[in-house]
This record gives C-alpha cells, sequence and structure tokens, in this order.
C-alpha cells in the first residue's frame, strides 16, 4: 500500500519481511524507516487503534529500557506522536501520559538491570547485542558529566539507552537516579512530543516531513559526533 510516493507495510508485512530480511539493522534502511514514521505509523493507527497506545509504550519502554535495543526510533517518533496527536490521530494527553511512563518505566527497569547484572552481559567484543564498546563510551559520558548524564542522555541516541544501566552498575543512590530519572523523561518527552503537536501541523513540515524527521536525527547525533571526533584527535595524539 502507498501513500502519496511513500511505501506503507502492513503490520503483518512488515514483521515478516524483518523476520526474513538478514539485513535488518542496515542503517540505510532504518533511516528509511524512520523518515517515513509518520505515515506508517498513522496506518498503523487506522489498523490497531487503541492498542497503537500499547505498541508506543512498548517501543519506548524498550528503546529506554532494555540495552539490546538501542536502534529503536525514540526522538523523532516523539516528535511523529505529537504531531498525529495534532491532526486527531491520537488523544494528545493520553498519549502524553503513556509516553511518560514509558520513558521513566523504562529507565527504571534498566537502572536495576545494571544494579543487578553489572558488566556479566557485556562479556563479548563484537557483541551486537550487548556491544562493550557503546558501554564504556556512555562510562566516559557518565565520568564527564556525573548525575546529570541520565537528563543530558534523554537527548543522546544510544548513550539515552545505556545511561541507566550503566548508572545501576555504578551503584547510583537510587532516590537520586529517580529523580534524574523523572526530570529527564519528563523534559525529553514535553520537549519533543509538544514540538510535534504545535508545529507538525504546519504546511512547511507536512510538505517536508521526512526532512524535519531527519532534521530531528541529525540534530540528536551531533553530540555522538563531537565525541567521536575528541576521541579520534585524543587517539592521533597518542599515536
Amino acid at each position: 500500500m502507498c501513500v502519496g510516493d511513500t511505501e506503507i507495510l502492513h503490520p503483518k508485512l512488515l514483521v515478516a519481511n524483518w523476520c526474513v530480511n538478514s539485513d535488518i539493522l542496515n542503517p540505510v534502511e532504518i533511516l528509511k524507516f524512520f523518515l517515513h514514521l509518520d505515515t506508517q505509523l498513522a496506518y498503523w493507527i487506522n489498523v490497531f487503534g487503541p492498542l497503537t497506545y500499547v505498541f508506543i509504550f512498548l517501543i519506548i519502554f524498550a528503546e529506554t529500557g532494555f540495552v539490546a535495543t538501542p536502534f529503536l526510533p525514540g526522538d523523532s517518533l516523539l516528535f511523529v506522536i505529537g504531531a498525529l496527536a495534532g491532526s486527531n490521530f491520537l488523544n494528545i494527553w493520553l498519549v502524553y501520559v503513556i509516553l511518560l511512563a514509558a520513558a521513566i518505566l523504562g529507565d527504571t527497569v534498566n537502572y536495576w538491570a545494571g544494579h543487578q547484572f553489572g558488566t556479566r552481559v557485556f562479556t563479548r567484543e563484537n557483541s551486537k547485542l550487548f556491544n562493550k564498546e557503546y558501554l564504556e563510551k556512555t562510562q566516559k559520558f557518565c565520568q564527564k558529566h556525573g548525575g546529570k548524564t541520565i537528563i543530558l542522555a534523554r537527548f543522546v541516541p544510544i548513550i539515552r539507552t545505556f545511561a541507566p544501566f550503566v548508572a545501576g552498575v555504578g551503584k547510583m543512590h537510587y532516590p537520586t537516579f529517580l529523580l534524574f530519572n523523572i526530570t529527564g523523561g519528563f523534559l525529553w518527552v514535553t520537549s519533543l512530543t509538544f514540538a510535534g503537536y504545535f508545529f507538525g501541523g504546519l504546511s512547511i513540515i507536512k510538505n517536508n516531513f521526512e526532512y524535519a524527521v531527519f532534521g530531528i536525527i541529525f540534530a540528536s547525533l551531533i553530540p555522538v559526533f563531537i565525541e567521536f571526533a575528541k576521541n579520534k584527535r585524543a587517539s592521533l595524539k597518542k599515536a
């Protein structure tokens, strides 16, 4: 099925494709899916109705709660959800509460996973699910920014997924973590969801939605690029 020039995958076909496609983590394919989240999600809403709220909760919960799923959409999905709520596809207040709950509960589960299991799940150097390199980078990020990492990490892909786990590994005082968790979750969900709600309906955004989503993805990756450049410069100096 297509809407305009965008191919819309029926959920069953999408799952089937992911199951049989050995290249599901191809960055180009992931980017293409993210750029058309608006049309994909709008179609899913029509297919699943109220169950869409459950799927939204599970995606955000998994993206923040499981270290094995840092590739799930976060920033762009929040913006798209807000835009669709602004177009009356979703109830803004219901989805807002669901997103807040998913973000805060996800980080909480991730914290206790790190607290209980520590670095034992990161024993393989080249594991795709439990990438040790991501963990080490997040640890450096935490050492640099301290407890506020939990807030800052909300806006940085990959770091967002690993930060609460690292906080658990480091046995951060839980009430302190919870405060940062709630604050960060509130700022992240509120800013991006309502940005989509208020600006996603503007003609310039609606007519160039994929560029808007790409801009969000690019902006969220800027800290990653900066950190990569710093690490590259440091390694060259040591050489």
